[in-house]
């Protein structure tokens, strides 16, 4: 009879074996991060795999705390860990207890570092940059020999300004003896003095190949230059910490040769510019020295004596001629003012009878206005006088009329009398006392 397992049984039969395993206790695998995924609590998931096969891996938050890097997906890494078989979905993964970066991930650790340290150092800032000169007679070159830069910084030079000469100082830029040939030909090229700019550079390459430049030594040597250091080193992306030191980053060695130089050709154009603004200044200069020339000629013209007396002499005619018409208004006028006077001259006896006959027509205008005035006051006055008869109390009581006072007050109403008052009556010729003895409304 067949025995047969559950599941759950094989399951945990593989896993005391696997994990169980003195060869799977602790392991040693290198491969490629893919998938990576950072749980909440610290966890890191991910795939690692190589050209041929993957395996799931694990490490937990409190191994992670081990970790020099922050790794993401493309690292290649070295791990160490142990199998470990998850039973509820029956797949095995790798625990991993340690892991760094591999080859390449243990040069940008160290890359990261020194570049830290130099920093804190403060040879980063512009304030120990040194300016590079504009017309160097002079570059120096530090650089392979045979190589492509040497060749393309001559070229470049060349095409730009033929008044500098190139000097060589040959050194290895990469390998073991890398670092002690450039660290030894800036300083021969300082001892010497020579150069005006220093270009340190090589081609492109690996990070390995570009290790040199990120050596202490090397950079030590570009920080203490007393001449101005230009680095040309790999291909426009790679950053090495000798360009951060440097006076100034060419991101090729052609760019640097460009930076260390002139251009003829920009020269000759702000030489042609220089030269017609020289013209332009030079012309407006000679036309404003000509107008002045002008303007003080003539003023020596109009202060000369003989200019003076011309002047002063045209004055006087000017003046004569001006009085002489004066004169003449003059004369013209008076003349005018006599026979005015004269026209309006009368004798005694016209004045006289003038008078006579203007009080003939007074006497009579004051005879006529008066007659006029008596006529119209004589017949306002009957007009008055009519209007006032009319209106006289007097006239009322020649009808029969009287008038009823009572305390020297004139009653005009039944209201005002009581019974047994005492009144006074007035007639046109009197008055008479009475008393009142009934009244009717």
């Amino acid at each position: 009879m067949e025995t047969y397992l559950t599941v759950s049984a094989l399951t945990k039969y593989i896993k005391a074996k696997l994990e169980g395993d003195k060869n799977l206790v602790s392991i040693y695998l290198k491969g490629e991060i893919s998938n990576f995924k950072r749980h909440s609590r610290g966890h890191l998931y991910f795939t690692l795999k190589d050209e041929g096969a993957q395996i799931g891996a694990i490490m937990f938050a409190g191994d992670t705390l081990k970790l020099q890097f922050a790794p993401k997906d493309g690292d290649h890494v070295l791990v160490q860990g142990r199998i470990n078989l998850y039973e509820p979905s029956g797949s095995y993964s790798i625990r991993i207890g340690e892991m760094q970066p591999d080859g390449i991930g243990e040069l940008y650790l160290k890359y990261e570092a020194l570049k830290k340290e130099i920093e804190s150092r403060g040879w980063f800032k512009d304030e120990h940059k040194q300016p590079i000169p504009r017309f160097p007679k002079r570059i120096g070159v530090v650089t392979s020999p045979t190589g492509a830069v040497i060749q393309d910084i001559r070229h470049t030079v060349e095409r730009r300004w033929l008044l500098t000469e190139i000097h060589l100082y040959p050194a290895q830029v990469q390998g073991p003896d890398g670092t002690a040939s450039i660290v030894s030909q800036i300083r021969h090229a300082n001892a010497r003095n020579e150069v005006d700019v220093l270009i340190v550079g090589r081609g492109g390459g690996s990070i390995e190949d570009l290790w040199c430049f990120n050596e202490l030594p090397v950079i030590e040597a570009i920080f203490h230059s007393k001449i101005p250091v230009i680095t040309a080193i790999g291909h426009e992306t790679d950053y090495t910490i000798a360009d951060f030191v440097s006076d100034l980053r060419a991101p090729t060695p052609t760019a640097a040769a460009e930076l260390a130089t002139p251009d003829k050709k920009d020269l000759l154009e702000r030489l042609a510019d220089l030269v017609e603004q020289g013209q332009y200044r030079i012309q407006a200069l000679f036309e404003q020295r000509k107008t002045q020339l002008v303007h003080l000629d003539q003023r020596l013209d109009r202060l000369s004596p003989k200019e003076r007396f011309e002047a002063q002499k045209r004055d006087l005619d000017r003046l004569g001629a001006e009085l002489a018409k004066g004169l003449q208004r003059q004369l013209e006028w008076k003349s005018n003012q006599i026979e005015r006077l004269a026209t309006k001259l009368v004798t005694p006896k016209d004045k006289i009878e003038r008078l006579k006959n203007v009080h003939i027509i007074l006497a009579s205008r004051l005879a006529t206005g008066y007659e006029h005035m008596l006529k119209d006051k004589t017949h306002r006055f009957a007009l008055c006088r009519t209007g006032l008869s009319t209106l006289n109390p007097l006239a009322l009581m020649e009808r029969g009329f009287a008038v009823v006072e009572k305390a020297d007050k004139v009653v005009s109403s039944i209201q005002e009398v009581e019974t047994g008052d005492a009144v006074t009556i007035r007639f046109k010729d009197g008055r008479a006392d009475a008393n009142i003895t009934g009244k009717k409304a």
